[in-house]
């Protein structure tokens, strides 16, 4: 059985209504696209977060090539990957694995320019909208159960969604039912994309996969640091 290599397990999160107007008041810090370095020096490290292992994941700056059926579902499909179908001006990304086997995720900084930071945002809340039912063409994945959930007041603006993936190795087989997590960030002119899933551990009593509040505030605060370079 393969599953796609996209994040650590996640789960619990709870609301953050108190967090958002804190979240929102660091935001917009960095309005201008931000530099490779720039994004190394925001990116969360091992000393950020208690308890957690992080590592850096590999990442290009090109819009994303994943396509999904429907079409319009295509946004979806990208910020699984923690990218979007927008070139970046520099991308950089972690993957946080919980030491004691908890719930981590993968983080992907994405710097653009031009407005398309709020484009990327807009892309994906519009998919995340319309597309309950979807395929990967790529990955050939399927994908049921997405649901937009209530904005988690991230940022300038925030999206989050849970949606469930098929997997199997063929058609015929009964498909392992795996919960995914996304949530997108716009900070200023950079996306942060947040996704995670959880692993199945056998039938029954399976709680849907969300990316853990610590990791994300965490990566939010680095990033809102006047520590970067002009």
């Amino acid at each position: 059985m393969a599953f796609l290599p996209l994040a650590a397990c996640g789960s619990g999160q709870g609301s953050r209504a108190g967090a958002a107007s804190e979240e929102r008041r660091t935001s917009g810090v960095q309005d201008k696209p931000l530099s490779k370095a720039d994004l190394e020096r925001a990116a969360v490290t091992a000393t950020d977060l208690d308890g957690y292992d992080v590592n850096p994941v590999l990442t290009a700056t090109f819009a994303s090539r994943r396509t999904a059926d429907p079409a319009e579902c295509t946004p979806v499909v990208q910020a699984l990957g923690g990218s979007s179908g927008f070139t970046a001006a520099a991308r950089t990304g972690r993957v946080i694995f919980s030491k004691k086997h908890g719930p981590g995720a993968t983080v992907i900084l994405s710097s653009h320019g031009a407005g398309d930071a709020a484009r990327v945002i807009d892309a994906f809340r519009t998919a995340a909208k319309r597309c309950e039912t979807f395929k990967d063409i790529r990955a050939d994945f399927r994908y049921d159960e997405a649901e937009l959930q209530p904005d988690p007041g991230y940022g300038d603006e925030s999206v989050s969604l849970r949606l469930t993936q098929l997997a199997a190795d063929s058609e015929d087989e009964e498909p392992v039912r795996v919960p995914y997590a996304v949530v997108a960030v716009r900070q200023g002119a950079t996306v942060a994309m947040f996704y995670a899933f959880d692993l199945p551990r056998g039938p029954g009593g399976k709680g849907p996969a969300v990316v853990p509040e610590a990791i994300i505030r965490t990566q939010l605060a680095r990033l809102g640091k006047p520590q970067l370079s002009q």
